[in-house]
């Protein structure tokens, strides 16, 4: 087999899939990229067994066709040292012997035998399927994952919730700590169905996602999911397991309403948390009219921190205790200058959301509270 390609196209298709790879492989051969000729393309496959992730590309000349497994240290080590130019591969079919043939000098290693390298699940004859846009998937994906939980005994917080219905597609996340609502309506199901998404193919589409257009197609059974995207196709594993009620815990009745500027929050919850225990972070609010004091101590080290910040406030005069990181963690997700606090008392959750929803999005984030000392 003997193909040409240009280095920078090579390596960025490369660096994309590369991510899958273990540092620690279960198998030897999935330290490799595995390469097929077909078509006068070329496909790249990474796998960890768990998840898989292909993407095509053009070549400028083939000979034959076929499969080899290569070195994903070397090639990656090798390639991001060349500047643009084509590249020709040769392949010994027989003994896979590897030659790649730059402007100035030629470099040799072995691959291995490409019919070793594990074979993609097939999905189930009746599995579910979703069309959403290019857009929608990014945004759900991006405002939930930081909410996922790293629960070796809860696996089902370990990752992105899709609860699909015959109208609306809703994202959600939770570490028992925070959890994130985005309701979308651009997207829709043939049925009712669902499935987790890990941690892993989630961070692997928040990095491809961005060099796509158009629609996803997310293709799923009771175990796998395989989402085909213009450019890449990745089928993984789902977390297998029933997600909790995540509707029972958002709080139905806030009579207390605080509309504040997001920015400078953010800005006093920083400043202020510096003061914080390091141990718990907690940072106390105080809502009165038209007011907000954000204060938070230390007492084994003596400091403490107290800011003021003008807010809209309906409601009596509330003190509430939340983590602060959460807190600033939940703020930097939100798009809107302007965010409403909804709450009941201190004992109960709090209700984060933007002052502006988008027209075909609802984005609901909820923080649980702590307890005070006075």
């Amino acid at each position: 087999m003997r193909f040409t390609v240009s280095s920078t196209g090579l390596l960025s298709h490369l660096q994309a899939i590369s991510r899958v790879i273990n540092a620690k492989s279960p198998l030897p051969i999935l330290d490799n990229f595995l390469f097929r000729i077909e078509d006068n393309r070329l496909i790249l496959t990474a796998s960890d067994l768990e998840t898989t992730l292909v993407t095509t590309m053009d070549l400028d000349a083939s000979e034959g066709e076929g499969t080899i497994a290569l070195s994903a240290k070397i090639l990656l080590e090798t390639l991001k040292e060349f500047s643009d130019q084509p590249l020709t591969f040769d392949i010994n079919d027989e003994n896979l012997a590897m030659a790649i043939k730059s402007e100035t000098g030629v470099f040799n290693f072995i691959g291995q035998n490409g019919d070793e390298y594990p074979k993609m699940p097939v999905l189930a004859d009746d599995a579910s399927v979703l069309n959403v846009s290019v857009q929608t998937l990014t945004s759900g994906i991006n405002k939930t994952s930081f909410a996922t939980a790293d629960d070796e005994l809860r696996q089902v917080m370990n990752g992105i919730f899709f609860d699909i219905t015959t109208e609306d597609v809703t994202f959600v996340a939770s570490d028992a700590h925070k959890l994130v609502k985005i309701k979308t309506t651009s997207a829709k199901g043939d049925n009712i169905c669902s499935f987790i998404l890990p941690k892993k193919p989630t961070n692997l589409l928040k990095n491809i996602l961005p060099k796509e257009m158009g629609d996803v197609q997310i293709k799923f059974d009771s175990k796998n999911a395989c989402f085909t995207l213009s450019n890449y196709t990745m089928v993984c594993r789902l977390v297998e397991g029933r997600f909790p009620n995540y509707n029972s815990v958002i709080p139905q009745n806030n009579p207390y309403k605080a509309t504040i500027d997001r920015s400078s929050l953010i800005n006093v919850l920083r400043r202020v948390s510096v003061f914080s225990n390091q141990a718990t972070n907690l940072v106390k609010l105080e809502f009165s009219e038209n007011d907000l004091i954000i204060s938070a101590q230390d007492l084994d080290f003596s400091v403490s921190a107290k800011e003021q910040l003008s807010c809209q406030y309906e409601g009596e005069p509330m003190k509430i205790g939340f983590k602060s990181s959460f807190l600033i963690e939940i703020l930097s997700n939100i798009s809107s200058q302007n965010i409403i606090m909804e709450l009941a008392d201190p004992s109960r959750a709090g209700l984060v959301l933007p002052f502006e929803q988008d027209a075909e999005e609802d984005t609901l984030m909820l923080i649980m509270p702590m307890s005070l000392n006075d």
